[in-house]
């Protein structure tokens, strides 16, 4: 997240969508190794590539293109199924694993480059990682010092409602002090709104990321980002949280 930062304040709208397409990449190989483990090793890494191609196709607004590619990939991909189906009993889920990593993770994510090209999208990507991150720290705080009922133990045994809330509220703090640091443009109460859907929705990625990570039986989407856990582990709550604040944005929320 601090590169996104650094990037975000210097490079050129070329040179973030390339970053942008080496994340998708890597967090999508990391995605397909998390649900497949050691089978299947090239469709991984194919597949990761198939997807991280979505990104420069998103930079040059070819929504029609992007149709047709994903249709394409889908055909290549059953192909290679059918040519090397691998264990036959797990086929169904290694082409589920493969094709929801293609929209978890490279369509999702992929909106960070359309969000970039709006008038204001360097400011709303600079929001969203603010509001993301009060949310994390404050639902964390809270969690920890005042936690006492569980959120959803099946899927999160540590979290907490009150850590929840206190997320929420974190977000809201995080967003109004976007507005009064950098992003003036933006309203008063269409800011408060903005972190309290971001404040929601940032948990629910992450809550999303450890119900996968549970059906995986792991503790760690990866070990990209050596004592941090995997990219996806740092990424779960902007998955759900970019999109969205993108179709904000483009509709003319924040005026």
């Amino acid at each position: 997240m601090p590169l996104l930062i650094l990037l975000l304040g210097f490079a050129t709208p070329v040179i973030f969508t390339l970053f942008v397409t080496l994340i998708v990449f890597l967090a999508l190989f990391e995605f397909n190794r998390m649900g497949m483990k050691q089978e299947q090793v090239f469709i991984q890494w194919f597949a990761a590539a198939l997807g991280a191609a979505v990104v420069p196709l998103v930079f040059f607004n070819q929504p029609a293109s992007l149709a047709v590619f994903l249709t394409v990939v889908f055909l290549v991909l059953a192909l290679f199924f059918l040519l090397r189906p691998g264990t036959l009993a797990r086929v169904h889920h290694h082409i589920g694993w493969i094709c929801l990593g293609l929209i978890y993770v490279a369509v999702m994510l992929g909106h960070l480059v359309p969000l970039r090209l709006l008038v204001d999208g360097r400011q709303w990507i600079f929001l969203t990682l603010v509001v993301v991150m009060c949310c994390d720290t404050s639902a964390y705080v809270v969690g920890s010092r005042i936690g006492k009922r569980k959120l959803y133990p099946l899927i999160s045994p540590n979290k907490s409602i009150e850590g929840a809330v206190g997320g929420v509220c974190g977000a809201v703090l995080g967003a109004l002090l976007s507005k009064f640091v950098f992003f003036s443009a933006i309203g008063f109460w269409p800011v408060v709104a903005v972190g309290l859907l971001l404040g929601v929705v940032g948990q629910i990625g992450d809550l999303f990321e450890s119900m996968l990570k549970r059906a995986c039986k792991v503790k760690d989407s990866g070990d990209m980002i050596p004592g941090h856990g995997g990219l996806l582990d740092r990424l779960d709550s902007l998955l759900f949280a970019i999109p969205l604040i993108y179709y904000v944005a483009r509709g003319g929320f924040g005026g």
